[in-house]
């Protein structure tokens, strides 16, 4: 899990709030790409939902703050590898919630995207979260 081996997330909880998530998201949701705002997407729907353990929204709003602080271990502003370490942190906090998305969480999900990048197909963002998933596996 290459979050937790390079840094401690739990630090950024007081980061989040949900203003700033949507304000972040768009402002970078071209730049940050389809695949890192559903998996951020994904999670905020998982966070909110009255089901979740608190111990696994906590690990959530963790890594969402993270997300939204402009400052991290590899600046946003780098082209091409900008994005990686929040795409790793995101991805890692997504293993441990995954049984927690709910078709309807999937549907909220996709219904934000859509006003960001259009309509996009459902198996093509399971299987670009399924990928970034298996990857992850490998650390």
């Amino acid at each position: 899990m290459i979050g937790k081996k390079l840094f401690d997330y739990s630090v950024y909880h007081k980061y989040f709030s949900p203003e700033a998530m949507w304000n972040k998201i768009s402002a970078v949701a071209r730049k940050a790409g389809m695949e890192l705002i559903y998996a951020v997407l994904l999670l905020y729907y998982v966070a909110i939902d009255p089901n979740t353990p608190k111990a696994d929204k906590f690990r959530i709003y963790c890594v969402i703050g993270y997300f939204i602080l402009p400052v991290d271990l590899i600046p946003d502003a780098l082209p091409v590898i900008g994005w990686t370490d929040d795409m790793a942190a995101v991805v890692w906090v997504l293993k441990t919630v995954w049984n927690s998305i709910t078709p309807e969480i999937r549907a909220k999900a996709r219904r934000q995207l859509a006003r960001w990048f259009g309509e996009v197909d459902q198996t093509e963002l399971n299987s670009l979260l399924v990928r970034q998933l298996e990857e992850s596996s490998d650390d």
